[in-house]
């Protein structure tokens, strides 16, 4: 909290700028918390950098929208003992009822990329959700998808999956097979997620970075191509709930940032900025639908 956050909080706060916002915490970070470390530490950095400038320049009407709840802010944490470091940003536009990218640097021992696109409800389309890590530098994970809100993809207003075929098969090593043991891949992820996990570091810049890029792209095309559908917003927004709710109680990230900033910041962090139709016990009475 601070003078960032009252402007913010005020009624001017339509004028507050996506790059003002960046910038409160220094993104976008050139260095790492870990000063022992080289320059090219930040692994995930040029997709946070294109993602910003790629929702500057295509996005309409985006507004900046605070990161906290009524006791905390979001925007960002750190532990210098454990050399760790958070910084999250929210958005809304005209195609997008929530954007949120999320940056934590822990130095070589962990880099994570995270974030997630929540098309307005009149779009009655799939979610947009991209997570990177990097473990030791030696361990790498990511998942890339439009993540169905529907079980059947007939359920959203146009089918799309075959979009994003030709892209994945593009990318042999972002063409694996996601394990069961947080998510059931039945369940709000598509048949065409991108997901690897590698050693071999030189994927990042060679096969991520360009499709990461290219479900950017395709997403929003997707939405600017409908028409809005008002009639199905309210059915649109409980299916994003379901999502919520999903996700917050089985992200296995929830033990990472308890452990660096918390039990009291994580929760709130996880049900009130990550996933914030979700709340502890809540009960999701559409999910069955």
């Amino acid at each position: 909290a601070g003078k960032f956050d009252e402007i913010l909080a005020s009624p001017a706060a339509d004028f507050v700028s996506m790059r003002d916002a960046e910038a409160q915490h220094g993104m976008p970070w050139k260095s790492s918390i870990d000063e022992s470390l080289g320059n090219d530490e930040l692994l995930y950095m040029p997709f946070w950098e294109w993602q910003m400038d790629f929702m500057e320049n295509n996005l309409s009407n985006i507004k900046v929208e605070a990161c906290e709840n009524d006791d905390m802010d979001f925007s960002h944490n750190a532990n210098k003992k454990k050399n760790a470091r958070i910084v999250n940003l929210c958005f809304s536009s005209d195609e997008y009822r929530k954007i949120r990218l999320t940056y934590y640097d822990a130095g070589d021992n962990t880099q994570v990329f995270n974030s997630v696109f929540y098309p307005r409800p009149e779009y009655n389309l799939p979610v947009l959700g991209i997570d990177l890590l990097a473990f030791n530098r030696k361990k790498y994970l990511a998942i890339v998808d439009f993540q169905p809100i529907h079980d059947d993809e007939a359920d959203h207003a146009v089918t799309y999956e075959h979009m994003l075929e030709p892209i994945k098969n593009s990318y042999e090593s972002l063409q694996g097979k996601m394990s069961a043991k947080f998510y059931d891949e039945t369940k709000f992820f598509s048949q065409q997620m991108l997901f690897a996990r590698f050693e071999e570091e030189e994927v990042v810049g060679r096969d991520l970075f360009p499709a990461f890029q290219s479900y950017v792209e395709t997403h929003l095309d997707l939405v600017k191509s409908l028409e809005p559908d008002y009639d199905n917003s309210a059915k649109v927004m409980q299916r994003q709930e379901a999502y919520d709710v999903y996700s917050a109680e089985r992200d296995p990230a929830a033990g990472l940032f308890t452990a660096m900033f918390g039990a009291e910041w994580a929760d709130g962090f996880m049900h009130d900025f990550l996933f914030s139709m979700s709340r502890p016990g809540a009960v999701n009475s559409s999910d069955n639908n």
